[in-house]
Parts: C-alpha cells; structure tokens; sequence
C-alpha cells in the first residue's frame, strides 16, 4: 500500500489533479468532503463553531455558511487556527478510518491523500511521498477571483493564510506545475502515475 499526500496552494489545479489519478485508479480519499461531513448540523465540530461564532453564521437551514466563516477567519491570523483546531482532528481521525479501511479491501491500490493542509496540519509523515500542485501567485489570483467572486485584496488573504507555497515545494517528493494547458498538466500527472506505480511494483 502506497499512500501519497496531495497538496499544494489554494487554486493551483489540485483537485483537477486529484482527479485525474483517481480516473487512473487511485483511491482518492478528499479532505475537503470529510470535513464537509464533519460540520453537519449536530455534530460536535458543528456544536463548537456556532457556540464560538453564534448562529449568525448559518444558512436558513441550519448549515454553515462557509463563505461567512470564510470572510471572518481569513482576516484573523488567530482565528483560523482555533478553527483549524476545531476541525482537523475530527477531520483526520475520520480520514485515518478511511485509509485502514480501503486498505484492509484494496491493499495494492495506491491511495492518494487529498489534504490542501496537509503540512499545515502536520500530516505530512502519515504518507509515503508527497506531491505538491503549484502555481504562480497571478495565476492562482485570477482563479481565486474567477471562481469564488472575490475581490484582489480577498484572493491575497486567502492565499496568505496558507503555508507559503515555496516551503512547500522544498519539502515535496514530487511537484506538478499548473500554468499552462490541461494537456501539459495531463501529462506531468501522467508521468507521476508511472513513477508511482513502478515503486509500487
């Protein structure tokens, strides 16, 4: 069992990537989705936020509102570290059940760990290789603006709440660069899924 962490920057091309190995036949376990399980309405990291933040930051209902949580915690240095610490540890204990249980069923399948804070997190020695997915900052702006509706100045924050990018790509085992066609982005992956597979073999 090869288990490979995927991460990167914000909007550098990560789930087009996760995706694309996943189409390959990798297990792809997706962060984001867990933790999307972890905040339903009643859970305990649900209870927290909204006794922390108040029920202002619910949807009609009774979701949280993640761009609200968005706007409040990417501004907020302190902030976004008690919500991470709210939310990674039930994030990962559910990702670990994940992984042994994929394990136990498909032990020679690669798993791909799709995890966008995954150093941040400190996850980085539960996987065997790391890859990191990046982009240059103008790009990742632009896709930022594009796909979230947000200002220049909220695209920034957004990307510096995160680990820099380049301490990132210094501590990968492989990195995949995301400024050119979907072609050219194909085929890095495509070389990827090759190396991987012949460790595995």
């Amino acid at each position: 069992m090869l288990k490979v962490g995927l991460t990167g920057g914000i909007a550098c091309g990560k789930t087009m990537v996760a995706q694309i190995l996943a189409h390959k036949g990798a297990l792809l376990i997706d962060a984001d989705q867990i933790a999307r399980e972890t905040v339903k309405p009643g859970e305990p990291a649900w209870e927290e936020i909204v006794a922390w933040l108040g029920r202002e930051v619910l949807t009609v209902d009774g979701n949280l509102d993640r761009r609200k949580i968005a706007n409040l915690v990417f501004n907020d240095k302190h902030a976004l570290q008690k919500l991470n610490k709210i939310v990674h540890p039930r994030v990962m204990e559910m990702f670990n059940v994940k992984s042994r249980e994929l394990e136990e069923h498909y032990p020679q399948k690669i798993q791909i760990w799709d995890i966008p804070l995954l150093f941040e997190a400190g996850e980085q020695d539960s996987v065997d290789f790391i890859v990191v997915v990046a982009s240059r900052a103008e790009n990742q702006i632009k896709r930022l603006m594009e796909r979230d509706g947000l200002s220049r100045e909220e695209a920034l924050n957004r990307i510096n709440s995160q680990q820099d990018l380049q301490v990132k790509i210094s501590a990968a085992d492989f990195v995949i660069y995301n400024d050119g066609t979907k072609e050219f982005l194909e085929n890095q992956v495509n070389l990827l899924w090759e190396k991987l597979r012949a460790i595995c073999n």
